[in-house]
């Protein structure tokens, strides 16, 4: 049984998509439609950069949205892959908005509106200085929660990611992720900073999500076909009327992709396909579960291999 993955932010990279645009006119149709609902050229930015524009979180989220649905729909209608037959499909934090388009829940259109919007307000959500991520490897979600219990209270640090056994990645204000990342090192454990523009899904992005609720309320969502696997609760949701609140609640939440990728395994998926730009995903459930297939399509040699 197939499960179907959409990256999230940092698999971007400048040119992503290109053998796929200049082959299918259906790829150039789907940019030509986020370039018009945007009011600008986001395909020009995917295309040929500067990757400084890329990386702009506005641009970053809708962008790699735009890439999933290109392939997905090369997939759909060009090869023998029936992926709405798949069991689940599941992105990673903005990849769910993919998951959502894909699976007829979203328009592309609406897709694209609310990433941009969103992306926006988890950038103005807090000063750009003022916030950090970090990335540790090696350590389990319960020993990062002990190294947290142990800083000091009054500074926000949450876990941000739940990516596998042995990474997770933590949020929140600069000067508490640096203390943190110098208690790691005196314990020879593995810290990484990462270049982020803000500490995403803690919550100090609750003005983002505030910022959101409204727009999010007043999108017109499907039920979608598969179901969808939430960051939030790892578990399969199909009702529209959980699915928008719980959209809100992910820009400050954990996203709780371990168990996403354990629970559409226990619910007999044993072939995982990730589609979109990079292969973070394919990693990562490798190293949550040895014992499954994971292939990912980025490019038209991946479709030629698959």
């Amino acid at each position: 049984m197939k499960a179907v993955l959409f990256p999230g932010q940092g698999s971007q990279y400048v040119g992503m998509g290109l053998d796929f645009y200049e082959k299918f006119n259906s790829v150039k149709a789907i940019f030509e439609t986020v370039d018009k609902t945007l009011g600008f050229s986001l395909s020009s930015i995917i295309l040929n950069g500067p990757e400084e524009k890329l990386k702009l979180t506005q641009n970053t989220q809708p962008a790699i949205m735009t890439i999933g649905v290109s392939l997905f729909n090369v997939l759909k209608n060009q090869s023998s892959l029936n992926l709405n037959k798949a069991r689940f499909f599941a992105g990673h934090s903005l990849g769910e908005y993919t998951a959502l388009v894909c699976a007829g829940s979203l328009t592309i259109e609406k897709a694209a509106y609310l990433l941009h919007e969103r992306g926006k307000a988890m950038q103005d959500s807090i000063p750009p200085d003022k916030g950090a991520m970090m990335a540790i490897l090696g350590m389990t979600i319960r020993e990062v929660e002990n190294e947290i219990s142990l800083l000091p209270k009054e500074e926000i640090c949450e876990i941000a990611n739940d990516n596998s056994n042995a990474q997770v990645v933590v949020s929140g204000g600069r000067k508490v992720i640096e203390i943190l990342n110098k208690n790691l090192k005196i314990k020879k454990k593995r810290g990484i900073l990462l270049s982020v523009s803000a500490p995403f899904h803690c919550t100090l992005m609750k003005k983002a999500a505030e910022n959101m609720k409204e727009k999010i309320e007043n999108t017109n969502f499907l039920k979608p076909e598969p179901t969808i696997i939430s960051n939030v609760t790892a578990q399969e949701e199909s009702d529209v009327n959980k699915i928008k609140p719980l959209l809100v609640d992910q820009i400050i939440s954990r996203v709780r992709w371990r168990e996403s990728v354990e629970y559409m395994i226990k619910n007999g998926v044993t072939d995982f396909l990730e589609i979109g730009p990079g292969k973070v995903l394919s990693g990562l459930v490798k190293k949550i579960n040895k014992n499954v297939k994971i292939s990912n399509i980025n490019s038209m040699k991946d479709i030629k291999d698959d």
